[in-house]
């Protein structure tokens, strides 16, 4: 799927939840983590997005996130950057998003946290350089038609020693191609895992009530592409996960300054 396909694709998705999710019952918008059916310690409100969340918390705790600033690039309805700020106690935290659909819930929703949500492109970072310790990109990289920019941009706006924190899936033919842009990149890598046996476990786990869910709010001719893009068991995008042609990747990555020998 094309960046402009996917766009106008996620520009109805997000219209559409906006207008039948009365409730705010979706604030999470990625597949989730679990390990041995471990369950972190949530407040009740929090449980019944409890795999999402995880996903987070194992992204997010890979790093010292306590008083530091925190910028999520591709923050969707902002479940996780509130589930960082709220038990996690970063300094600040800045979302940003495309969709303005998305950043209008999240101001909305999230307004009793102290939080900055704007509307922006990825690969045009609007904030001035050194400006944060953290970036975080979790599930939103794969639309990016140019991802060597929106490294370049996290890279400006990182301050020295800062940490980009990349989640997200690809084709298996494409995992070269990333791994090459990261290494063109300027970052230098800390952690490179494959975490795509913790992501299916936690698809598993919560297909029955991802599928209540999608009952709940989507029309019955509308119920077959909901649970293919949510990757509910037994779905094409579930089972490209159990074939191993999807590879979910986790990524540490840290600025360091680039050496310029002097003339």
């Amino acid at each position: 799927m094309s960046e402009r396909i996917a766009n106008v694709f996620f520009r109805l998705l997000y219209w559409y939840i906006s207008k039948v999710d009365k409730k705010s019952d979706i604030t999470f918008m990625n597949y989730g983590y679990s390990k041995e059916s471990h369950e972190i310690p949530l407040h009740e409100k929090d449980k019944k997005n409890k795999y999402p969340a995880q996903l987070y918390d194992y992204v997010a705790n890979n790093v010292d996130i306590k008083g530091k600033d925190v910028l999520e690039v591709g923050c969707g309805r902002g479940g996780g950057l509130s589930y960082i700020n709220r038990y996690l106690s970063p300094k600040t935290v800045t979302g940003l998003d495309l969709n303005s659909r998305a950043i209008k819930f999240c101001r909305k929703n999230y307004s009793g946290e102290k939080n900055t949500f704007l509307q922006g492109n990825a690969q045009l970072l609007k904030f001035d350089s050194n400006s944060f310790d953290v970036v975080i990109n979790v599930e939103s990289s794969h639309r990016y038609n140019q991802m060597s920019k929106f490294l370049e941009e996290v890279y400006r706006v990182l301050r020295p020693g800062g940490f980009l924190l990349l989640a997200d899936f690809r084709v298996q033919d494409e995992i070269g191609i990333l791994n090459e842009r990261l290494k063109n990149a300027n970052f230098k890598v800390v952690t490179t895992e494959i975490i795509t046996s913790n992501v299916l476990e936690a698809l598993v786990l919560s297909s029955g009530e991802t599928e209540k869910l999608i009952k709940k709010i989507a029309p019955k001719f509308m119920q077959g592409i909901g649970k293919k893009f949510a990757a509910t068991e037994g779905t094409p995008t579930f089972n490209k996960f159990v074939s191993h042609e999807f590879e979910y990747l986790f990524f540490v990555l840290t600025k360091t300054p680039v050496f310029r020998p002097c003339r």
